[in-house]
């Protein structure tokens, strides 16, 4: 077929509906749905969990035990199934109780009530119990079911379930709303030499006809997200620390890769455990510590108390890891480990509030890292590892606020992102500065011992810390918890008049309406002839100033308002210190003060008021005078970022060998290994130049060695990806041969799938797109991200534009199938790599034609996503 009907063939194809989530066929009409005893229409029975239905049954739901029993077929193509028996304490049962269950059609096999077969009705993913079938006090409710594969994560050697937000329900029924905690008595029979785990500890093992039946001690009361359980070929290490005994269950084959890392991955846990412990006072409040490491895991870890789930990739470093990604492992041990006591222990009342246990997680972990990397500049870590994010999102029209309402846990995943991971803790940090750190610890011990083992919300919290400080925290927390966006800061130095110089500066809100006031605390840094000045600033109001004494006839080289890495906002430099930090940035003494300021200007380039050209010009001016790895690294990310997006294409092309060679003689000198790997990535991610291809072609081959850089397997697979979509002679034999010698055959699967995204044919990559509108092609997201990453790569970004459309059309489909953070990295994969007006135009046309029931959520997903398209489109339209 002709490319140009293939193009239109894919703007026409049809999305077939979702495969495994087929949803039961109502039992009843809308007529005799209104009919039932206690209901008012069929609002609260209405698909997913809507939170009307999750309040009127934690009135009457209480002491909830499950006794579950999930066999696991050796195929993945034979159904899960299972049995649940559910106990429970029902205060009134005067009126029908529903349970949530949306698995394949046809797939609840047997209700049995008090032992007694039972009629139930299937309305909306939900069973409905009925009441003259309900006792007050014990009730004892049993089912045969069949789960959905969605959450269970099949492949043909391994599986893991995983239930966040509410996903629960696809695999067994159950009240599916985190603030009905149960108690979970689990087993399992699963194939012929499967290890398995849980969030209890495995009591029995008995072989069976087909393989083995694993039954596990019941839990501490837990949330239904938190349930959790995996069965496959894993290898198992164990390790003891301070008295506790740790598992780690893995699939990775390098031997020398999991001796080279397990130490360290149990010392972490064990230093986080400890460190916890004695921040809370609460002893580590579960039975037993165990992780699961998975092959290209949908996030970072998952807390699961007794079973946290990992990406194998995060926590088995390769010998090329940089500086970031130790801190990253470090930092991400930490977080999942925090969980155990925000959001295992006390755990949200509703989705409302997901963003707690994501903010002290991360403010914990902030915390925890520190002790065991005395060299790294923390404040600058904390700087990297959250401004740059949060206002990836926060500058946008997309952005939300930290705690957005929520009226069904069907959409509970669209509320997963920046503003929780990365602006809470920037906005935890300044409640810890409002407070005191002694003040904010001794609250927080209050408050995990008041709700323990069970449910509590923000307002609580303010509750119990508002009485401990004279700041109004109510108000405080509206602007920065309630609200979204960022306030506009102006700042300006009034020339000195004798011995004064007045520092000013003017907040304001974007959306003019709103007129909304944020109080924060900044330090001002103030650039000087010999050396630098820092000044506090109170900002509580929309004007604020101070008046220094001041020493000569001129004022600071600059005036810089996020000195300390502070301030949170949009901050407009005024022109003297716009022109001198981004012209004479590696001459500012101080590592933490230049990355505050490097930020900046980068917010600047987005805000139009600083050129691309001038930034990318500032970016390869300072990199060789950097001493700092985390600004190096940060330089180098912004570097490949303004040369891919934002520079103009006549600037791009004719700074590209300079920056190759800037690249090759930063490799040359690198210092460390780290900072060889950084370099290296940056060079591999952006050379077109041939020589260098040749070059890498070469160390892919294993015939040039570069001093310092030890690859490993994923970096060789990186590296012939990267040779590939450049077309390089001979591309199609580097990657069979790269299949062919890569040993993990987890890593090799996920390069098979990639490899149709990479080819040289257009039609090939077409088929492959089109082939995403299969659900079942989705199921593994990290492929799919990867693959779309390479079919929208910025040297075919012209070719994919039309591609967008489709992509997005697939979006609320991709909500409702895939987990939390897939529709976003999802829509970012698709624009990343375009910076025309032409895809510009599509993003917009597409969501000027959305309906007016479209999810709000998702709209501003696309907007947050294509913020930076918009930006770098509108540099390419005729002015």
């Amino acid at each position: 077929m002709h490319r140009a009907a293939l193009l239109a063939l894919v703007l026409l194809w049809p999305s077939p509906p979702p495969t495994g989530v087929d949803k039961p066929d109502m039992s009843l009409t809308h007529q005799e749905l209104s009919g039932l005893e206690g209901v008012e229409g069929s609002g609260p029975y209405a698909p997913g969990v809507p939170l009307a239905l999750a309040q009127e049954r934690v009135r009457r739901v209480s002491d909830l035990r499950y006794r579950l029993h999930f066999t696991i077929p050796a195929s993945r193509e034979t159904p899960v199934t299972g049995i649940v028996t559910l106990r429970f304490r029902l205060s009134d049962a005067s009126r029908p109780l529903a349970l949530d269950f949306a698995g394949p059609s046809d797939s609840l096999r047997g209700a049995r009530i008090h032992g007694k077969p039972a009629n139930v009705t299937v309305v909306q993913e939900h069973v409905i119990l009925p009441s003259d079938a309900l006792r007050e006090g014990e009730n004892e409710v049993q089912f045969q079911f069949q789960s959905s594969d969605l959450p269970l994560n099949r492949t043909a050697d391994f599986m893991y379930s995983l239930f966040v937000p509410a996903r629960a329900r696809l695999a067994f029924p159950c009240f599916d709303q985190p603030d009905l905690k149960g108690r979970y008595t689990l087993s399992l029979d699963v194939p012929r030499g499967w290890e398995a785990l849980s969030n209890g500890q495995e009591r029995a093992r008995t072989d069976t006809t087909n393989g083995a039946r694993l039954e596990f001690a019941e839990t501490k009361p837990i949330s239904t997200y938190l349930f959790a359980f995996a069965a496959g070929r894993f290898e198992v290490e164990r390790a003891e620390r301070n008295g506790r005994t740790f598992r780690m269950l893995h699939r990775e084959t390098d031997a020398a890769k999991v001796a080279r890392n397990r130490d360290t991955v149990f010392d972490q846990h064990a230093s986080a455990l400890a460190w916890m412990e004695e921040y809370t006072g609460i002893p580590y409040p579960f039975e037993k510590f165990e992780l699961l490491l998975v092959p290209s895991f949908q996030f970072g870890g998952m807390e699961h108390p007794g079973a946290i789930y990992y990406n194998a990739s995060a926590l088995l470093l390769d010998p090329s890891a940089t500086q970031n990604q130790h801190l990253g492992r470090a930092s991400l041990i930490a977080h999942e480990t925090a969980h155990m006591w925000f959001g295992d222990l006390v755990t949200m009342t509703w989705f409302t509030d997901v963003w707690m246990k994501e903010v002290f997680a991360n403010f914990m972990a902030a915390k925890i890292v520190n002790p065991s990397f005395p060299e790294i500049n923390h404040d600058l870590r904390f700087l990297y590892a959250h401004y740059p994010t949060a206002y990836e999102v926060d500058r946008t029209a997309g952005s939300n606020p930290i705690r957005q309402p929520l009226d069904n846990l069907n959409e509970a995943g669209s509320l997963y992102g920046a503003i929780i991971y990365q602006k809470a803790p920037i906005v935890m940090r300044q409640l810890e500065r409002i407070l005191g750190p002694d003040v904010l610890r001794d609250g927080l011990r209050e408050y995990l011992k008041a709700h323990a083992y069970g449910n509590a919300a923000w307002p609580d919290l303010i509750r119990l810390l508002d009485p401990r400080t004279p700041e109004d925290l109510p108000v405080w927390s509206r602007a920065w918890v309630e609200e979204s966006g960022r306030p506009v800061i102006t700042t300006t130095a009034v020339a000195p008049d004798g011995d004064g110089l007045t520092i000013s500066l003017e907040q304001h809100d974007p959306a003019a309406a709103r007129s909304l006031t944020w109080s924060q605390h900044l330090e001002v840094a103030l650039g000087q002839q010999h050396g630098m000045q820092t000044v506090s600033v109170p900002l509580r109001s929309r004007h604020a100033a101070v008046t220094l004494r001041h020493s000569g006839a001129d004022p600071p080289l600059y005036v810089l308002p996020t000195g300390g890495g502070i301030g949170y906002g949009e901050f407009i430099l005024d022109a003297r210190s716009r022109d001198h930090l981004s012209t004479r940035l590696h001459e500012v003494p101080d590592a933490l003060t230049r990355g505050s300021a490097l930020v900046v200007l980068w917010e600047e380039m987005l805000g139009a008021r600083l050129p691309p050209e001038r930034l990318f010009a500032l970016l390869l001016t300072s990199l060789p005078h950097e001493s700092d790895e985390l600004n190096v690294q940060r330089m180098l990310s912004y570097a490949v970022q303004a040369f891919w997006l934002f520079l103009p294409d006549d600037v791009r092309e004719g700074r590209a060998a300079e920056f190759d060679g800037l690249l090759r003689a930063g490799l040359d000198a690198a210092p460390s290994s780290s900072l060889t790997s950084a370099w290296f990535n940056a060079l591999r991610d952006t050379s077109s130049v041939p020589a260098t291809l040749a070059w890498l072609e070469e160390v892919w081959n294993g015939t040039r060695v570069v001093p310092g850089l030890t690859l490993a397997e994923p970096d060789y697979i990186t590296l012939a990806m990267e040779l590939a979509v450049r077309e390089v002679p001979g591309w199609q034999a580097i990657l069979k041969r790269q299949s062919a010698r890569t040993e993990n055959p987890d890593r090799r699967a996920q390069l098979e799938f990639v490899m149709p995204a990479l080819s040289a044919d257009p039609a090939g990559r077409l088929a492959f797109f089109m082939s995403l509108a299969d659900v079942r092609n989705r199921s593994r997201e990290a492929w799919v991200l990867q693959a779309v990453g390479y079919l929208h790569h910025p040297l075919r970004a012209a070719w994919a534009e039309p591609l967008i459309t489709p992509a997005l059309g697939l979006l609320q489909e991709i909500q409702q199938t895939g987990d939390i953070f897939f529709p976003k990295r999802w829509t970012d994969a698709t624009l990343r790599g375009h910076r025309s007006p032409a895809a510009a135009g599509r993003v917009r046309s597409f969501l000027e034609e959305l309906p007016e029931n479209y999810p709000e959520r998702l709209r501003r997903v696309m907007l947050s996503s294509a913020d930076d398209l918009f930006r770098a489109s509108r540099l390419r339209e005729p002015q």
